[in-house]
């Protein structure tokens, strides 16, 4: 019997190595594997709807999921989690020391809609009394000038100057233009240790460790999603490519804690597995809707407050049935 022939479109991690490189397959599934950049992947499918099963971003999905034609449907994959307290740069001589400095002051953005800005944002409005039409946004590229747009889900009480090509936010941000900068991408700047420039929290792991213990919240990145109408013609599909998924990630983990080799290039990292043990439990980088249902709530939550959903979605909503 011939299997089906599907695409699927995601980036180059360690849990998604075994079925890019086809030691894990999809039972019943020829896959078709393409290996992109995340943003790549999330805006060939928003536009086109180009694979069958496509990395995600989650904040993006959350606010698709709110509308009543939804095209694609989610299996609870986190494939990216990241907490977000190491992306707020600012500059030293701004006399920023802690978030509610930021109140009035300049901030830049590269992709304000991002999954990571909606946690940063919603980190500084819950946990620091920080919200967003508090500070005034530059939106623009981070290193290279971009053609940049008003998101049109951004409320009208937020302030926002959108940046010509000719300029960038890593050089506003060291020559004092700007204040501050949210940005998964490292600005060069930092990369290069400008004496301008430092992290808002420079001990960033104390501060994020402090923010799970306290909340439960360990920030989820993108998820998996499939074509609705390929779940609609097979619903088995979806527990099928979870499965894959969840195999493919434990295979991951599983090389990670071994003594004899190193698995990743990194001098302690057994330390660091025994610390993720002690901080996150044994499925410290767990998939599946209920050891996640905290941080999707609070997701949920922040997408509707910064008026990227139509309505506030729930976690339930979110998901193909799937078990395990």
């Amino acid at each position: 019997m011939s299997k089906q022939k599907l695409s699927l479109a995601c980036w180059d991690y360690d849990r998604t190595r075994a079925l890019i490189d086809g030691r894990v397959g999809v039972e019943g599934v020829e896959l078709d594997v393409s290996v992109m950049r995340p943003r790549v992947a999330f805006e060939r499918m928003l536009a086109t709807g180009e694979f069958d099963i496509c990395e995600m971003s989650f904040a993006s999905y959350v606010g698709l999921r709110a509308e009543a034609d939804c095209p694609i449907v989610a299996i609870p994959v986190m494939l990216s989690k990241m907490f977000r307290h190491d992306c707020i740069y600012v500059n030293r001589n701004a006399n920023i020391e802690s978030p509610r400095d930021l109140i009035g002051r300049r901030v830049g953005t590269m992709r304000y809609t991002s999954t990571a800005l909606v946690f940063a944002r919603g980190l500084l409005e819950h946990d620091f009394n920080v919200a967003p039409h508090e500070l005034e946004w530059f939106v623009g590229g981070i290193d290279e000038g971009i053609d940049a747009k008003r998101p049109r889900e951004t409320p009208e009480n937020i302030r926002m100057t959108l940046l010509t090509k000719q300029q960038t936010l890593n050089a506003m941000l060291e020559n004092g233009e700007i204040d501050a900068l949210i940005s998964q991408d490292i600005p060069s700047a930092f990369l290069k240790r400008s004496p301008n420039i430092r992290r808002l929290f420079p001990d960033f792991q104390t501060a994020e460790t402090d923010y799970y213990q306290r909340t439960g919240i360990f920030p989820v990145m993108h998820t998996v999603v499939l074509k609705a109408d390929l779940l609609k013609a097979d619903p088995s599909l979806a527990q099928r490519v979870y499965d894959a998924f969840l195999r493919a990630k434990d295979i991951a983990l599983h090389g990670l804690y071994d003594t004899d080799a190193l698995h990743l290039s990194l001098p302690f990292l057994i330390a660091h597995v025994e610390e993720a043990w002690r901080v996150f439990g044994d499925d410290f980088f767990s998939y599946g809707l209920e050891p996640n249902r905290r941080t999707l709530e609070t997701l949920c939550l922040y997408v509707y407050e910064q008026n990227q959903s139509s309505r506030l979605v729930t976690p339930d909503e979110l998901f193909a049935p799937v078990t395990g």
